[in-house]
């Protein structure tokens, strides 16, 4: 078996027992490409406004964006283009969530929200894909990597004198409802 084959297997395996049937994420994954797993038990997810991750990043560039992302996270990155535009989820240790303090601008996702989390192999659009996908099992980003980002996003806004980025129209500002599949969060 090819060293990548064995690996992506074993970050599949990993990623699908964030779910209570492990099963039911690997059959979302052969019939849609992404899978709904729960928040808060094998990680978070912190969920930023593509915006903010722009402006910290000073490209607003696929490409770009994902190399600096890589670079500065090193750690997972899931991108979604929702309907208000792109939006970013750094997965991070699960428990790093209880003390997270960017909920205004980027709240951490976990408890009971779901994400929809792509399959591995899918790393560009259309729809919901990995931005930087996990290198291994168990790879996460460091949350003060993630703070640092967020607040490189929003003292370029402030030097704007720019509006931060914030919830759609109709969303709370730490979870949205029951939506549109992809990598919507979805609070149960």
């Amino acid at each position: 078996m090819d060293t990548q084959v064995a690996l992506n297997s074993a970050i599949t395996d990993w990623l699908a027992r964030a779910h209570p049937m492990p099963e039911h994420a690997r059959a979302e994954w052969a019939v849609q490409g992404v899978a709904l797993l729960p928040l808060g038990r094998q990680f978070a997810a912190v969920r930023i406004p593509g915006p903010l991750v722009h402006a910290a990043l000073g490209s607003a560039d696929e490409d770009v964006v994902a190399e600096l992302l890589s670079l500065r996270l090193r750690g997972p990155v899931i991108h979604d283009h929702r309907s208000t535009g792109p939006t970013y989820y750094a997965l991070i240790q699960w428990h790093a969530g209880l003390i997270w303090d960017r909920g205004e601008t980027a709240p951490c996702l976990q408890g009971d929200t779901y994400l929809g989390v792509p399959h591995i192999d899918r790393r560009e659009p259309p729809g919901t894909y990995w931005v930087t996908p996990p290198r291994y099992e168990g790879d996460l980003c460091r949350p003060q990597a993630v703070r640092d980002l967020i607040d490189a996003g929003c003292q370029q806004f402030s030097q704007a004198d720019a509006p931060l980025p914030g919830p759609t129209r109709g969303e709370s500002r730490s979870r949205s409802l029951a939506g549109r599949a992809g990598s919507e969060e979805v609070t149960r």
